[in-house]
């Protein structure tokens, strides 16, 4: 069963629980309900319809990047803490083995172009992507 809600045991940067907790199947027809969440914290956060909608495709990415190292019958499980201006969200399943991230990748690549930030974390049987987009993030080029 999915369920949403901050949990006791979502520590994040610092220590701190998240704000918003979502939990949905380990499966791509679940992608959207996790995008549109996260749009909508952006907005409510006031970022630009530009830094949402890189905020979408960066979970989007993200979600490709795990959801193929997913246990059999896990969750996704995305974390959200909110901090005026900034956003930083983890996206991460229960790992089925060992995982070394493809730093190489297509989906490594769009990441690291859209976010402010982005760290993979492979400890204790999780396999993790970690984003954080400020909000007016300078454009590339610029």
């Amino acid at each position: 069963m999915s369920s949403i809600g901050a949990s006791t045991d979502s520590a994040g940067p610092g220590g701190a629980k998240a704000d918003v907790e979502l939990r949905i199947p380990a499966d791509t027809a679940y992608v959207s309900v996790l995008r549109t969440t996260t749009a909508g914290l952006a907005a409510r956060l006031d970022f630009s319809i530009d830094d949402i909608e890189d905020l979408r495709i960066a979970v989007g990415e993200a979600s490709a990047m795990v959801l193929p190292q997913a246990a059999d019958n896990s969750d996704l499980t995305c974390r959200f803490y909110l901090h005026a201006g900034e956003l930083i969200l983890s996206v991460g399943v229960v790992a089925r083995g060992s995982v070394t991230p493809d730093y190489d990748s297509f989906a490594w690549q769009v990441l690291t172009t859209l976010a402010t930030n982005a760290t993979a974390d492979t400890s204790d049987g999780q396999f993790t992507i970690n984003l954080t987009m400020e909000s007016g993030h300078p454009t590339v080029g610029l």
